[in-house]
């Protein structure tokens, strides 16, 4: 009985460290993915503007040459 209890309390300790070690990835993860989420945003702003700054410089051409 004692030796079943040791075994238990060991798998329960492998569990928590599991469990720690996993919270942790998890809160690392959240922290890139808001990252990322900030640079698509950025980027998103940046296609933005360069579209319309095409789009500005198509309507200076001249209809005869588009």
């Amino acid at each position: 009985l004692f030796r079943s209890l040791q075994d238990l309390e060991g798998k329960v300790q492998a569990l928590v460290e599991v469990c720690q070690r996993l919270r942790g990835e998890n809160h690392e993860l959240r922290q890139q993915l808001a990252v990322a989420h900030n640079d698509n945003a950025r980027l998103n702003e940046k296609v933005s503007v360069a579209a319309q700054r095409i789009d500005a410089l198509l309507q200076t051409i001249p209809e005869s040459l588009s």
